[in-house]
């Protein structure tokens, strides 16, 4: 019951949190407390779009909402609301808000859901650079087909695959998949981690001219060139 009133997943600004409409505002704030820090380094730095529907949210509510995730490394940075009293909250809070049919993420040409037919895992494409400052959260895979700057990171429950140069920070297998791989055509990153396991990129690292994969091996993180 708990799941229908919360859901939270990854866009290609961060992270859309949908709240119930309908629950006891105390209830729901508290419960998407429980789930944050349930996985706080997983969503910790995340920008966060909120979804309130038709829900009317007074100033101090959506202000409390607002200090409920700074207090966890988040930052609430758009509203989506069919609701006058919440834009009106929004806005004098300095908050950036959007009709609810305006979710970010969801242009076709950016963002394309993936699937894995063996694992059924579900993941995203994105079709650019991921620039300095920038963080995606997945709870599946993730596809970067362009470059990871430095000072950008993906944090994934699966895999990650940079059809570009790796420069940022990357985490697959988030949640403790041992399993998970990190591709990149140029991988030269500022730090590796895979499940509860990192690395980061030797100095003067050669420049390749392969593919190379990063996986677990002997309870390390290996990279190895893929012709």
């Amino acid at each position: 019951m708990q799941d229908e009133l919360i859901t939270i997943k990854g866009v290609k600004d961060g992270l859309l949190i949908n709240l119930s409409p309908t629950e006891e505002w105390q209830s729901i704030t508290s419960e998407l407390s429980a789930k944050i820090d349930a996985k706080v380094d997983f969503y910790s730095g995340a920008n966060v779009t909120v979804d309130l529907g038709e829900r009317p949210v007074p100033k101090y509510e959506l202000s409390s909402l607002k200090a409920l995730l700074e207090r966890r490394g988040l930052t609430l940075a758009v509203v989506l609301s069919d609701s006058d009293t919440t834009n009106q909250s929004a806005l004098s809070l300095d908050l950036r808000t959007e009709t609810g049919n305006k979710v970010p993420g969801r242009k076709v040409q950016e963002t394309v859901p993936i699937n894995s037919e063996e694992t059924g895992t579900q993941g995203v494409m994105f079709r650019r650079t991921l620039r300095s400052g920038r963080t995606i959260h997945s709870d599946g895979h993730v596809v970067i087909f362009g470059d990871v700057n430095p000072g950008a990171k993906i944090i994934a429950a699966g895999d990650i695959i940079i059809w570009g140069k790796l420069r940022g920070t990357v985490h697959a297998g988030a949640n403790g998949d041992e399993s998970a791989i990190i591709c990149a055509l140029d991988m030269s990153p500022n730090q590796l981690r895979i499940a509860g396991f990192f690395a980061t990129s030797p100095p003067g690292k050669r420049q390749n001219i392969y593919p190379e994969v990063a996986l677990i091996r002997d309870n390390q993180i290996v990279v190895e060139a893929r012709d």
